[in-house]
Formats: C-alpha cells, structure tokens, sequence
C-alpha cells in the first residue's frame, strides 16, 4: 500500500544494543543505540508531535547469551528522537537513522542529494552513502525481484539507468525518492568478554537523492529511516530470510525508577503473557480491541467503533508518546474515570484536557482500566498508564488524562505510555501480539527454536555503557537471537500547564 494512504503508526524509539549470534563461538552483532531529546513540552504539544508522527508513517547457529545494562530514563512529558546507528558499505560507513515500526525500509541520504540537511540540532555529524565509493555496493535493477518487493512499501519506479527507484510521500506532506541498493551492513559482535566489530550480512536499502518537507529540516535531522514493519524489504525480513535472526522482536520499556528498557529480535518468555492475533493483511501492528472497562464495568461502546477497516483499527506502536482513542470511545472513557473518582479529587480542566487536583497517591484512589482483545487477552492500565502528573497548585498534585483522542479520526494507538512497564512480544512469523507486566529493570528469557524443533531458553539482560560485555551464559543454544536494548538518556520534566 503507497505510504501516503496509511494513516497511523510510528517507530520504535530507543537507544539500543542488538546482538546476534553468527557461528558456534557465541558472538552476537551488535547496534549501539542513541537517543536524542528535546525541550519538555505540554500535552497539546505533544499531542501535535504525535500528529506528525502519525501522518509520516510509512505504509540456524548456535548463540551466547549477554547480560546488558541499560542506562537512561523514560518519561512521556518529553519530546525526543530516537534513532540507531548503522555500518553500511565497504569500507563501512556509519550513519545515524531512526527507528520506525511503521515504515519497512532502512534508507540513508546519499550523494548527491537535493534537500538533504547538512547539519543537525541533534549535534551528530550527518553523513550520505556513496555507492561508487563502496567497493561491495551494487544497485537493484529494474528486474530484480527485489524490486518488486519494493513495491509493497513505496511508489517505486524505474530510471533510464535500469535503477529500481521508490518514493516515500508521508501524510504531513514530506517525503523522499531515490533508488534501492545492494550492500554489507555491518555489526558490532559479543566474543566471550570482549565485542569485536565487523560481522556483516547483505541487504537491500534505500539511497535516498531527495528529501522534502520536514525532512529537510535541520533541528532533527538524522541520515535517515530504519523500517522496522513487515514487508519484504524490512531489515527484520531480510534477516530473518538469511536465517540470521527469528521472525519477531520484542521490547520492555521501564517506565520508573530511572526507565531503560529492552529490545530484542527474538520472543521474550513469561509466564504471564497474554496474545491476542494480528488483524491480518495491515501495514502496521494490528490488534482487535473489543471492550474497555474501568474498575470492573465495562463501558457503553459499539464493538465496531474499534474493528479495523481503512480508517479505523487498534494499532499498537511503540513510537507514540501518549495513547489515543478513537473519538467514539473517548467521551465514554473519560466520563467513567471521572465519575469514579469525583468524590476524592477535583476535576478541572486545562488547556482542554480532563485533569484532576488531588493530595493522595494516584493508585489509591484511581480506577484501574482493562483493554480486552480477541482472543481473550486484557492489558490491564494502573492510573500511572493513563495519567499523566503535571505540576502542582498549593501543594496539591495535578494529574490528567494522558490518553487523548484524534479529532475526526476513528483509529485507536497504542503508545508509550500505556506499553511501558510491559514486556510485549511482536510474533510476526506466528502473526500474533504479546504482553505481560514486567518490571523492566530486570533481566529476560528469550526463546528460540533449535534445529531440532525443541524450544529452549537463554537470559537476556543488561550490558553497562562502557560497551564492555559481562557475558554470562546460562545456556548455549543451537539458535539465533538479536538483543536490542533501549539506552534512554535523562531529560527534565517540564510542567505542562
């Protein structure tokens, strides 16, 4: 489907640490991960972000186990960019691009490219991929299959060089063109106690000529896109593919007590989780939600309100800061909250938004919520997953409603702040979605599949910043997995009042 039909979705934000293992040593490859941040803004600003946000989405060897640290902190009044950085070409090169669950295709800028920004308020020096420059670089011809691929993702088209070209047009009205191309990508590898650089698998990527709109913008600005969605022309396809890594990845966002947060190209295991299918043939993270109730009862809202069709569906994305209701749910939503807890706190409203004045704890007096899915799966929300805390008048704390919704728009979203202290597992080759509270300060089990078909276990955890690896294995296992771990930097609170 043509990126600019798709209405909603954005991208996986975190610094992260990917590991994969590539032969019986137990060595891993290896993303460093960074995150950028911006001023602290107030909800309406932040609703306007995520606005952008979702106009621009785009439509076996054996293995170690690394323990990581994760530094940082999570906190949804802030504004940030998340992006990873990438070795591409021979001799590599290294190029910083943002992480996105709903976009399919990693593209950098490269040379010559007009509208391109040069510089970057994210203080990173930018970079543009020269093919003629990479001695393992070839372009993908009109013929190639791989082009057809292409097809999935972008408005692709040939050039009269036989170049295989695509052109991403986003709903804020950005976009970029340029042509698919062959090449290395590079990883960082865990060796027993000690990373080693330079394992590589081929793939396909974009070599973006043109940028427009506000990816020409300077104060943002990255070397470009890393598609995390489900189309053949994903990196996570293209791996998988190769055999290099499981169909699926995972993530654990901390939400308190410092936040970080894990990643990985693999299913984390617990016991507690819950799945409810993908909506089948979507461009991004489907789900049915079917009903929400607030402390035990089940709200007044048509089922349909949420089923998926062109312009309504549940999307979980991790890329959104705030979450969102369909505006049907909405009023419903906030109405059961309120009556709940009118008789404990003072409602008021600021800036348009439901917040209430109170002097106890939250997750005293406040409703739990549940999200029920097909299947019979429920996410269950503390007020901490819904509420937002802001800043405080006579000595009293002012909270609101952090789930907001889009005017006009039937879609619901997922994001930040109720995914956070969840483990929550993408199976895309099982095409379903996991989840489970977890306290993500913790190390993980990973499952894998060895090439016996018995499925069986490694812990996955914490790597410190120095890069240096306390690899401590509690099993070796004929399988791969990749590890990505959110590296989160601290950021300050703004009120937002």
């Amino acid at each position: 489907m043509p990126p600019a039909r798709i209405l909603v979705a954005q991208a996986i934000a975190a610094a992260l640490i990917l590991a994969v293992s590539v032969d019986g040593e137990g060595k891993g490859m290896v993303l460093s991960l960074e995150r950028a941040s911006h001023e602290g803004v107030g909800v309406s600003q932040l609703r306007h972000r995520d606005r952008v946000r979702h106009g621009r989405l785009l439509q076996q060897q054996p293995s170690g186990v690394v323990d990581f640290s994760v530094e940082g902190n999570y906190d949804p009044y802030l504004v940030g960019l998340y992006y990873t950085r990438v070795k591409l070409g021979t001799p590599a090169k290294e190029f910083y691009v943002q992480i996105d669950t709903g976009s399919d295709v990693l593209w950098v800028s490269c040379n010559p490219c007009k509208g391109c920004p040069s510089s970057s308020g994210l203080q990173i020096e930018l970079e543009f991929f020269d093919p003629p420059s990479s001695s393992t670089a070839s372009p993908i011809s009109c013929s190639d299959q791989r082009c057809a691929l292409g097809a999935q993702s972008s408005d692709s088209g040939c050039s009269g060089q036989n170049q295989c070209g695509y052109t991403f047009q986003y709903g804020d009205g950005s976009g970029t063109s340029g042509y698919y191309v062959y090449d290395s990508m590079y990883f960082d590898s865990v060796v027993g106690n000690s990373l080693a650089s330079n394992n590589s698998a081929p793939v396909v990527f974009g070599c973006s000529t043109s940028q427009t709109g506000d990816l020409t913008k300077p104060d943002r600005a990255v070397d470009g896109i890393f598609g995390f969605g489900q189309q053949g022309l994903s990196v996570i396809s293209q791996l998988s593919s190769q055999g290099i890594t499981p169909y699926s990845f995972s993530h654990c966002l901390r939400g308190e007590h410092g936040g970080g947060g894990i990643l990985v190209l693999g299913q984390i295991v617990e016991p507690n989780m819950v799945f409810t299918p993908l909506v089948p043939s979507q461009p991004h993270y489907n789900v049915n939600l079917q009903s929400i109730a607030v402390n035990g009862q089940t709200l007044s809202i048509d089922s349909s309100v949420f089923a998926t069709s062109s312009n309504r569906g549940t999307i979980i994305d991790s890329g959104t800061t705030l979450a969102y209701l369909a505006e049907e749910a909405y009023d419903p939503f906030v109405t059961a909250i309120t009556e709940t807890v009118s008789g404990s706190v003072r409602p008021l409203l600021a800036k348009g938004n439901q917040c209430y004045l109170t002097t106890s704890s939250v997750s005293e007096i406040f409703p739990q919520v549940t999200l029920n899915f097909a299947g019979g799966a429920s996410m269950i929300l503390r007020p901490q997953d819904y509420l937002l805390q802001q800043n405080s008048i006579g000595g009293a704390a002012v909270w609101c409603i952090g789930i907001q919704k889009i005017q006009g728009q039937g879609i619901t979203i997922l994001g930040d702040l109720v995914l956070k202290d969840k483990i929550v597992v993408y199976d895309i080759a099982g095409q379903r979605i996991g989840w489970a509270n977890y306290d993500c300060s913790s190390s993980v089990n990973v499952s894998t599949t060895t090439s016996t078909g018995k499925t069986e276990f490694f812990n996955a955890g914490q790597v410190d910043n120095s890069n240096s690896a306390d690899y401590a294995p509690s099993k070796l296992i004929p399988s791969v997995v990749v590890a990505l771990l959110l590296h989160i930097a601290f950021f300050g609170v703004h009120p937002l009042l």
